[in-house]
């Protein structure tokens, strides 16, 4: 059905939210979770964790605890660089596009020509209009090993971020082309690649990698541009969301607290999570640029607290400015879905230690959860829903709900 409309008034949230779980202690896990759980899947209690941040501090929150959230990112006293970005029209791509012309560089971008950059939602016309005066942009395919010759053998740059290459077989004419010429080569890799090992959390970046995993291109990525001993950087982020997001993550909870309905959530719904904003990511990227101890590693990137799937609804809820919500946990074995994605995220503990990126980056990240979700949910969610531009499939949730005496099942 249609979404009722609704008046845009913001909510005053609470910066630090108590269902959020600060990326610290293993003991703060245990003494929230070591309680009774469904027997599906695997629980968190007794879970041996790391100490995620190795004495870094936390980040420092603003005693206005309604403050505004906006886009911002370090000005950066590197020297203005040639910069190659493939793809950059598309979420992240736009925020590190946006980032790297705040610092000064000067910015290319290489893709198909079929999507226009997006302006931001805190840009004005005229500002936006003047940013893409500055860009140049040249039109080829980066999975064509001869589009990429024609397009870029004759151009020269001092950096390249590879934002979009998910196979070896993608990266490798790109990388070879500028194997002896480039100054830095960023490759946008995923936390993904690690091998599901729940036994010692969170996955840090010597962590073994699934050979089976979905994401195993991206780590072989990562081998074949060591393996010509390019200088390369690689990133691994966990789940990204913010405004532009065009992956449902954490559109699928606002779709249903909008709409007033309950949240169906497999399993327990104590599995933990990591989320990241976008602009903490393209910060970090950023930050790569011209810093000596980076080159040949590798950088978790996320938030600086990780999240249970049902303290991450709450979290939704709270930023979307609603009140209590109805979780509804069930079993995913009971459901043959098809080929339908009932959830969005791994069922599994999914987090990672951001103490390296840090440490060696300068990097700390400038969203709390809540802080995030908020300027996803009302700088991007709101307007699209008002419009009628979002339209969320809810047939999964209707079998679910009906097994649960919920709702009856949609016909």
């Amino acid at each position: 059905g249609k979404f009722k409309t609704m008046e845009a008034q913001r909510p005053s949230f609470v910066v630090g939210s108590p269902s959020i779980i600060r990326n610290t202690e293993a003991a703060v896990f245990n003494a929230q979770l070591r309680r009774s759980q469904p027997k599906i899947g695997r629980s968190f209690a007794g879970l041996r964790t790391r100490n995620a941040v190795d004495g870094v501090q936390p980040v420092p929150k603003s005693q206005d605890r309604t403050r505004q959230v906006t886009f911002e990112v370090s000005c950066s006293s590197v020297a203005p660089r040639k910069v190659l970005v493939i793809g950059g029209t598309r979420f992240s791509g736009v925020y590190l596009v946006k980032a790297l012309q705040d610092a000064g560089h000067e910015v290319t971008l290489f893709n198909r020509g079929k999507t226009p950059m997006p302006k931001l939602h805190n840009e004005t016309e005229s500002a936006f209009e003047r940013r893409m005066k500055e860009i140049r942009t040249i039109v080829g395919d980066r999975k064509s090993a001869d589009s990429i010759r024609s397009a870029l053998q004759y151009e020269k740059f001092d950096v390249i971020y590879d934002n979009n290459g998910r196979e070896a077989k993608d990266t490798k004419p790109l990388a070879d082309l500028f194997a002896d010429k480039i100054e830095h080569y960023i490759y946008m890799s995923s936390a993904g690649t690690y091998k599901m090992d729940d036994s010692s959390l969170p996955y840090r970046e010597s962590d073994p990698v699934d050979p089976k995993s979905r994401h195993k291109g991206k780590f072989e990525s990562e081998e074949y541009l060591r393996s010509i001993k390019i200088p390369f950087t690689s990133v691994r982020p966990t789940y990204i969301y913010g405004p532009e997001n065009y992956n449902e993550v954490e559109a699928w909870f606002f779709h249903r607290i909008y709409a007033g309905r309950p949240v169906p959530i497999p399993g327990h719904g104590q599995h933990v999570t990591g989320m990241g904003h976008v602009v903490d990511l393209a910060d970090a990227m950023v930050k790569i640029i011209g810093n000596p101890k980076v080159q040949g590693q590798i950088y978790n990137i996320q938030g600086d607290r990780y999240v249970t799937f049902d303290g991450l609804a709450r979290a939704c809820a709270e930023a979307m400015g609603k009140g209590d919500i109805d979780i509804v946990h069930y079993n995913p074995k009971d459901f043959n879905f098809g080929k339908r994605k009932a959830f969005p995220f791994r069922l599994q503990h999914f987090f990672t230690d951001i103490s390296k990126a840090v440490n060696e980056l300068d990097w700390t990240p400038k969203y709390s959860l809540v802080e995030g979700l908020a300027d996803s949910y009302w700088n991007d969610y709101v307007s699209k829903a008002l419009a009628g531009k979002v339209s969320p499939d809810f047939s999964t949730d209707d079998e679910i709900l009906a097994k649960a005496g919920k709702v009856p099942a949609a016909v």
